[in-house]
């Protein structure tokens, strides 16, 4: 018991250390200027390594995007990132922020962007207004059968819901939200 106290409260530390902090002398204004900054590269980045992606977002009710750094610890692991959900029709942002627990074994350091595309409005506002919790992990070769093309490389994680998964190599072979909740930035809105 005392090894896995101990265990923990390293984890912890390392985990403090190794996630960036936004700066506290950064006003609210360049702080949303970063995240939207942060927003539109992740879509650079998913209409280069997956143009068709471009047609599914804009024909979408909305979209939201995540830059997320997480690490793993033998046992312990977990995450941290920012994100901007946009509702397509009124141009609306809504700041959030994500967190990830994970366990089991393992070692490293990972950092990935996420895309959600919101096929309704519905969808869209109960991620917004509920924030989100998933344990879900699927394989990126996913498709609805219905939409060819349009799906290609996404996963389909909830009705009306499908995410993209960025690595620095493109797009990640897995797509895996494993522990994660979704939730509104109050110091941002």
């Amino acid at each position: 018991m005392k090894r896995r106290t101990l265990l923990s409260v390293g984890l912890a530390g390392v985990l403090a250390a190794a996630f960036p902090s936004v700066s506290l002398a950064a006003s609210k204004a360049e702080q949303r200027a970063e995240v939207r900054q942060n927003a539109q590269s992740i879509l650079k980045q998913l209409y280069k390594t997956n143009p068709s992606a471009r047609g599914l977002i804009e024909n979408a009710a909305g979209y939201a995007t995540f830059s997320n750094f997480g690490m793993k610890i033998l046992l312990l692991g977990g995450g941290t990132g920012q994100g901007l959900a946009v509702d397509r029709e009124s141009g609306k942002e809504t700041f959030m922020k994500m967190m990830e627990v994970q366990g089991g074994l393992g070692f490293g350091v990972k950092k990935f962007r996420l895309v959600f595309v919101f096929e309704t409005k519905e969808a869209l506002r109960r991620f917004i207004d509920s924030g989100w919790e998933s344990s879900a992990q699927a394989t990126l070769a996913a498709t609805d059968g219905r939409h060819g093309a349009a799906y290609q490389g996404a996963v389909p994680i909830s009705p009306g819901v499908w995410l993209f998964q960025l690595t620095d190599k493109g797009l990640a072979a897995e797509a895996t939200i494993k522990g994660t909740r979704y939730y509104k930035d109050d110091s941002l809105n």
